[in-house]
């Protein structure tokens, strides 16, 4: 029998024949960007391997669509590799390097002949260790926040608690409404285990990344099911468990551009209430009769990573941070011929350099220089090809902690925190507390 004819009195095999070009087409592309060491750290007087290869299932593609490949330092690729190619069997590989401390950030595009661009990035970390403050802390930083804390403290506390049902067992939940400086309360919530004794609990104060939101409810409830006095406070001392179209309204409205609002001085910029809501959390937590007295956690990612450096700082009660990706960090960076963290603060003038007045004023709400003043003990995030809060940003802030420190680098990571760096973070939040015994939630 020929081929012909055991095709025509076989359906199923000619059924597969017909299918097999269909279901390859929508076979997904993917383009895999890597460096030649596994966790992408150099010296400066070495060089980084990237390769790139791209993929449609198991299957190298060769020959067809089109590789584009950029590698930046987040602010420009003048000098560095770049090129577009058809990919190959093989990968594609370039060598390059930095010569001062910072990071490089390689990005490949593909385009098929048929279908959308698949994107792919991998970052390089050249010497980080080294990387410093882009300004130097002004002179009167730290008279400029003992003065913004003496006037809270006049403040009284007047803290309001009501009761929030929740179906937890064995604690206990309440909506918070504490008095702060500059109108907006400290607005979050807080959980307690039932029956605890006097002294007895650490305590973590959750922060929140950038937005407009409620606080959560969930991160109080998983801080108190672990054995602490546990408070999430939002950002913006807003009302909590409110209908989603309130704070749509609000970040739409008023709390539109809170991020700029205010910045051309320091008595104005929206992040000093924002700062001073954090110590008022701490006061708080500091004034439950469980609280043991020693032990104080802050811990956010993004614009929570960066308010969680400022709280190490700004206040000696903070025992320990664990800032994930964080922002608010090195606003002067560019003064360094370095890409600036979220928020972007300081625009650069027609001149193309950062506005002086804009960039005096953020000095004194940059998380870096909060970091020199903090000696509390660390763990941080950073992602390698992060356009959000850079590589570079983060590296600023961890150099400049004072305390016992840690870093989980991610080469592949852009603005993210994904489920084992939120396990990493409360597994070593536990250890500090002495609570490692219980095992982290999922």
């Amino acid at each position: 029998m020929t081929l012909v004819s055991r095709l025509l009195f076989a359906p199923s095999i000619l059924t597969f024949v017909m299918l097999t070009p269909s279901v390859f087409a929508q076979t997904p592309y993917t383009v895999k960007v890597t460096t030649d060491r596994e966790d992408a750290v150099y010296k400066v007087t070495e060089n980084v391997i990237f390769s790139i290869s791209v993929w449609r299932g198991e299957e190298r593609v060769s020959g067809e669509g089109m590789l584009k490949y950029v590698v930046d330092d987040f602010l420009n690729s003048d000098e560095l590799p770049q090129g577009e190619v058809e990919p190959t069997e093989q990968p594609i590989h370039f060598t390059t390097g930095l010569k001062e401390a910072g990071f490089l950030r390689c990005t490949a595009t593909y385009t098929p002949k048929e279908g959308k661009p698949v994107r792919a990035a991998a970052g390089a970390a050249f010497s980080p260790e080294r990387i410093g403050l882009s300004m130097p802390v002004p002179d009167d930083f730290d008279q400029f926040w003992a003065e913004q804390k003496r006037q809270l403290a006049e403040i009284p506390l007047d803290a309001k608690l009501t009761l929030v049902k929740h179906s937890t067992t064995g604690v206990e939940c309440y909506d918070v409404q504490a008095a702060c400086l500059g109108g907006a309360p400290v607005s979050g919530y807080f959980c307690k285990p039932l029956n605890a004794n006097a002294k007895s609990l650490p305590a973590i104060l959750w922060v929140h990344g950038a937005g407009v939101r409620s606080s959560s409810l969930s991160n109080a409830v998983q801080g108190a099911e672990a054995g602490m006095l546990s408070m999430d406070i939002n950002a913006h001392g807003i009302p909590n468990g409110k209908p989603i179209e309130f704070y749509s309204e609000l970040s739409s409205g008023r709390l539109k551009d809170y991020r700029a609002a205010g910045r051309e001085s320091r008595d104005t910029i929206y992040f000093r209430g924002m700062f001073l809501r954090l110590v008022r959390a701490i006061d708080f937590l500091a004034a439950q009769p469980e609280w043991d007295g020693k032990h104080i956690v802050v811990i956010g990612h993004s614009q929570g990573g960066g308010q969680s450096l400022v709280a190490g700082g700004i206040d000696h009660r903070v025992t320990m941070i664990a800032p994930g990706v964080p922002a608010i960090c090195d606003h002067s960076g560019q003064v360094a011929d370095r890409i600036n963290g979220w928020p972007k603060l300081v625009p650069n003038g027609n001149d193309g350099k950062p506005d002086p007045q804009i960039l005096e004023a953020a000095r004194y709400v940059d998380a870096v220089n909060f970091a020199t003043r903090c000696k509390a003990d660390a763990i941080m995030s950073v992602g390698f090809i992060d356009a959000v809060c850079p590589p570079s940003s983060c590296y600023a802030a961890y150099n400049a902690l004072q305390g016992q420190k840690s870093v989980i680098n991610e080469p592949m990571m852009g603005h993210a925190a994904p489920t084992h760096i939120h396990e990493a973070f409360f597994k070593r939040v536990l250890q500090h507390v002495g609570l490692d015994q219980i095992d982290a939630p999922k």
